[in-house]
């Protein structure tokens, strides 16, 4: 029997009941008892890990320990990325949002961006080839501004992963030819982002349901396909708190089935698919 078979068979559904609880707690994610398989595998590593004999064993554990409890939570979070993924976003950043921007880089101005549930870095490290652009000439002046790009997620063993920076070739097939030749460094079958990116990019954890160590507001937010595992409540105060961290005329790009509804409509109007506009501050 497989391990996550075991620890499926050995989770009680008071288990279940349990961990569910805990997960949307502590980070406002909703996981369905139809999700049993999943979440027994991904925690099945956590129990070895700890030589564990049950899944009561590892709750008593998480229990204990918040650095386990971090774990647990980053275990069961999806981290599915990709470079330039759903791309129309990114050709929105080029051709309206980044032309705003770089005149106001090259006197001296200060630009935000924010990927706000980065998983592994792909995300953030697009969003950097597309700012800075393939002109390197007009790219070496970017990037002596005050250009910065936050990317935060709650699950640490995907954080680490963006800090190194370093994915298969193979993963690389949607990046730009221009842009991938003047910012991945190719060696051994891996690419490397460029130490100009890399200076750009700020890599945090953060859970976003909690207080955001975050005093000033950004020009561009991702949240893609992060809410969809939030319930109504959580997805609602999750977009108010978006568009309050937005400059007035700033945009929200979120995933390709989420909506901006409720009170945060009054905020962030449609500027395209998936893409929403902060309106003018109050």
């Amino acid at each position: 029997m497989s391990g996550a078979l075991a620890a499926a068979g050995a989770m009680t559904p008071q288990d279940f009941g349990t961990i569910a609880g805990m997960v949307h707690d502590a980070a406002g994610l909703v996981v369905h008892p139809g999700k049993t398989m999943m979440v027994a595998s991904r925690l099945a590593p956590l129990l070895r890990r700890h030589g564990d004999a049950s899944m009561k064993d590892y709750l008593d554990r998480v229990r204990r320990d918040p650095a386990e409890y971090d774990s647990m939570l980053g275990a069961l979070t999806t981290n599915h990325t990709g470079f330039f993924r759903e791309g129309h976003h990114f050709s929105h950043v080029s051709s309206i949002l980044r032309p705003t921007l770089v005149p106001r880089l090259l006197d001296g101005g200060r630009v935000r961006l924010w990927s706000a549930g980065c998983s592994t870095g792909a995300e953030v490290y697009s969003l950097a080839m597309v700012m800075l652009g393939s002109d390197s000439s007009a790219a070496r002046r970017l990037q002596n501004s005050d250009l910065r790009l936050l990317a935060t997620d709650i699950a640490e063993h995907a954080l680490a992963v963006g800090r190194k920076a370093c994915w298969p070739v193979a993963e690389m097939a949607a990046v730009p030819e221009a842009l991938r030749r003047l910012w991945c460094d190719e060696a051994d079958g891996a690419v490397t982002m460029n130490a100009v990116l890399r200076d750009l990019v700020s890599i945090r954890r953060l859970n976003l349901i909690e207080d955001w160590p975050i005093s000033g507001t950004f020009d561009a937010i991702f949240c893609r396909n992060v809410m969809i595992y939030f319930d109504a409540a959580t997805k609602q105060r999750l977009l108010c708190r978006f568009a309050q961290h937005l400059e007035p005329g700033g945009f929200l790009y979120i995933g390709h089935s989420e909506r901006v509804t409720g009170a945060a409509a009054a905020l962030l109007k449609p500027a395209g698919n998936t893409i929403y506009r902060r309106t003018a501050a109050a």
